[in-house]
């Protein structure tokens, strides 16, 4: 149940930041919607995870990188995890290292602290 317990308040703060997201990125193709809909099953594993990430995690993170084409793209995807992961108190090494962790690049460096105005 606590799952479940939590999944209330996460959902509240990522239809939040869909909105803000979406308001001012709209012309990239990748909506947060779609971020946080293709990181979902690395949430568990960034928060109290160690050692590799799950096999569904870097399905989901390879998606977004395949989806993340346009600088546009980049920025959104971008924007929306480092609001989402400062909300959700990840374990910024295993963020950080997510995308070497899963063979792919992502064109930012997953952390709370990134500038998304500087991705290209």
């Amino acid at each position: 149940m606590k799952s479940s317990s939590q999944a209330i308040p996460f959902m509240a703060i990522l239809m939040v930041f869909l909105f803000l997201l979406f308001a001012s990125s709209s012309e990239a193709a990748v909506t947060c919607s779609d971020v946080i809909k293709d990181m979902r099953p690395c949430v568990n594993y960034l928060k109290t995870g160690s050692g590799m990430p799950p096999a569904a995690c870097c399905t989901g993170a390879s998606a977004l990188a395949s989806a993340a084409a346009t600088s546009a793209d980049r920025k959104t995807a971008c924007n929306c995890i480092k609001s989402v992961s400062k909300n959700m108190n990840v374990n910024p090494s295993l963020a950080k290292a997510l995308p070497g962790n899963c063979g792919i690049s992502l064109g930012f460096t997953v952390d709370p602290n990134v500038d998304c105005s500087k991705v290209s």
